[in-house]
């Protein structure tokens, strides 16, 4: 009988993006079961994952969730989370376990003083050291992202645009210091004089009208707030390249083998979760501010630049931008 493995992850988007090469590995390189603990709002994503075969989500009674784990008297657990939360679980089930290192004194010191002791390789890669004892390795074929039949969107009918021809431009982040304003945005638009396609949530609703009144192009369509991210990924997948910033998306679109451009405000890909495209090689470009002092301000970001100027996105210029993204259709 298969043995059966837990993985948890619970945030972000792009986190349980960049989780699938191990669920890949331990499914496909020992023949285990492998189930999924996560947050009710990433389950979707989960649950496409054919190397999955089940999905638990987080419940507010700790014992509740507890008690459907024990159940499946599980063998392993792969924690890839690893906070205060997870260590309850892992002491509530009581079986062996792994746990990904997340290297928070080393990030400390890069945002707080500048001394940079972050080692040379990915998260992916590090998540993978936490189920090497279960004789998984890299296998270097990247991210999977799945989407279900019924969330493939038709992007000639419904955004009027033809499939490869378009750009995909992802406006918000989680944090607005990570990415670039609607002015700039505006700007990119007239830029590529291209078809682009707004990307992002209910959040970036009024962010995306402001671009499209501030834009003198009129081959602008908004996909923002009307498509889940499994719609959102559809949309994506059928784009000529995406433009992004450290985001969820940037990382589907690693998934999806999309050439991108990826725009770095506060943070930075020495933080170790830049596009992973495994052995394939596709083509994407960087842009960062790299002779900023306050950069990495946080390994996160805010809402505000903590500095008041803002330079790290400011700084960008957003016709070198456009060219990048032009010379990867």
């Amino acid at each position: 009988m298969p043995e059966k493995i837990l993985i948890i992850r619970f945030s972000s988007i792009g986190d349980i993006v960049l989780t699938t090469p191990v669920i890949r590995a331990i499914r496909e390189q020992t023949g285990a079961e492998v189930h999924f603990l996560t947050k009710a709002q990433f389950a979707p994503i989960v649950r496409s994952n054919k190397h999955v075969g089940k999905v638990f989500t987080l419940s507010d009674d700790f014992s509740q969730t507890v008690a459907a784990l024990k159940a499946e008297q599980y063998d392993h657990i792969v924690d890839l989370h690893n906070n205060i939360r997870t260590k309850r679980l892992k002491l509530a089930l009581g079986i062996l376990s792994a746990s990904f290192h997340k290297l928070n004194f080393e990030k400390w010191l890069l945002v707080r003083f500048g001394i940079n002791r972050l080692p040379n390789i990915h998260i992916v890669d590090r998540y993978l050291d936490a189920a090497k004892s279960l004789g998984a390795v890299k296998d270097s074929k990247g991210l999977d992202f799945f989407i279900p039949t019924d969330k493939e969107v038709e992007v000639q009918i419904v955004l009027g645009v033809n499939p490869n021809e378009y750009i995909a431009i992802v406006i918000g982040a989680a944090h607005n210091t990570k990415c670039l304003t609607a002015e700039q945005i505006a700007k990119l638009c007239d830029e590529l004089n291209h078809p682009v396609v707004l990307m992002g949530g209910p959040g970036e609703l009024t962010k995306a009208e402001e671009i499209q009144q501030m834009s003198a192009s009129k081959q602008i369509k908004n996909a923002c707030s009307e498509f889940d991210i499994l719609q959102s990924a559809s949309i994506l997948q059928q784009s000529a390249v995406l433009i992004s910033h450290d985001t969820g998306l940037m990382h589907i679109a690693a998934a999806l083998k999309k050439p991108q451009v990826v725009i770095w405000g506060n943070t930075i890909p020495q933080f170790g979760m830049y596009p992973y495209y495994g052995a394939e090689k596709i083509r994407w470009e960087s842009f960062e501010q790299t002779n900023l002092k306050c950069r990495p301000c946080s390994k996160i970001g805010f809402a505000e630049c903590p500095k008041g100027h803002f330079k790290c996105i400011l700084q960008h210029n957003v016709k070198e931008i456009a060219a990048a993204a032009l010379s990867l259709m």
